[in-house]
């Protein structure tokens, strides 16, 4: 399936997964051709996650590493149920296919702002993201794909996740209640058709770690004042209850019309008892969302307010990659 405007439409796929350019109809009534997407993004209900993070070796010659990191959704690589995406730093996937780089793709830098609050950059070379029903069958595709790209990268960073309750971050608070529904997640999420990089997914991915005793501490009206929604059934606050330093009102976005702006967030706890926290991703279509959103968050917008719960959870780790079409990988794995 792909993912087209506000509907699902059905495409056949070659033995591959992916069948090239296909042309579908969205739901205005206009027909484009557009390149399919990476499934994994939008793929829902699987309760074990692993992400990866690597370092490329500079010495390998791109044709070895598009085509290793391309083959990872070869059946040996990605049988067993499991969803995968990929993703390249903005450095490697212009290397690899510069005419398939959207302008505004930029590297992670840090984010300051004017007292100090930052999110650092961990920027790396790829990313993988890898999806399932358990954790073992998780884990032993994970051990699989790292063992795949061993002679052209190695891991830098690894991060097991699993699902909350309800979508639950280890707030208690759900995550995500602001998202696109899916089926008007490609619209929030994918490079529109026709735009360099179309069908591809700007990808933000940040390690966040919690002080839960702190938070803890608050009374849920405290609590709720710090996201600006309830904390049982994910209301937002009105006006008069919801502080300007609420995380929601620091995150969601507006055009230049007022209209809302979207991004697709896929994040998902993690830890251990000392150490735990949120392993954030979000999609876009567009860099400069993730990069407003941040300003906003940290102080760093000039407008002398910041997101209440950067007082409560900060980022370890920050990073931008390129996630690009299905088909382009296929494509990009033959033309070396």
């Amino acid at each position: 399936m792909i993912l087209s405007g506000d509907r699902l439409a059905d495409v056949p796929v070659d033995s591959r997964g992916c069948n090239g350019r296909n042309l579908v109809e969205d739901a205005a009534g206009w027909d484009f051709l557009m390149l399919l997407p990476q499934f994994g993004i939008f793929a829902q209900g699987t309760a074990a996650h692993r992400f990866l993070e690597f370092r490329v070796d500079s010495t390998i010659g791109s044709d070895q590493v598009a085509s290793a990191f391309a083959s990872l959704r070869e059946p040996a690589v990605t049988a067993g149920g499991v969803n995968l995406v990929i993703g390249f730093a903005p450095a490697l996937w212009r290397k690899l296919a510069p005419a398939h780089a959207p302008v505004s793709l930029h590297e992670f830098r840090d984010v300051v702002g004017a007292d100090g609050r930052k999110a650092p950059a961990t920027q790396y070379d790829a990313w993988l993201w890898i999806s399932g029903a358990t954790d073992d069958v998780v884990f032993e595709h994970a051990r699989a794909a790292t063992a795949h790209l061993g002679g052209v990268a190695s891991v830098s960073a690894e991060q097991a996740c699993f699902a909350q309750r309800d979508s639950r971050d280890l707030t208690g608070f759900i995550d995500g209640t602001a998202n696109p529904a899916i089926l008007d997640a490609g619209v929030a999420a994918l490079v529109p058709p026709g735009e360099v990089g179309e069908g591809g997914s700007h990808v933000l991915v940040m390690r966040w770690e919690h002080k839960l005793d702190q938070f803890d501490a608050l009374t849920v009206t405290e609590q709720e004042a710090v996201f600006g929604r309830t904390k049982v059934d994910s209301i937002e606050l009105d006006s008069a209850r919801k502080p300007p330093t609420a995380h929601i009102a620091r995150v969601e976005l507006r055009g230049d019309g007022g209209q809302e702006v979207p991004i697709y967030r896929r994040s998902v706890p993690y830890g251990s008892t000392d150490v735990h926290g949120l392993y954030f991703v979000a999609f876009s279509a567009d860099s400069g969302r993730f990069d407003t959103m941040l300003a906003r968050m940290f102080g760093a917008n000039g407008d002398g307010l910041y997101d209440r719960l950067t007082d409560f959870s900060r980022p370890v780790s920050g990073s931008f990659y390129f996630a690009p079409a299905l088909s382009l990988l296929a494509e990009l794995a033959g033309s070396f």
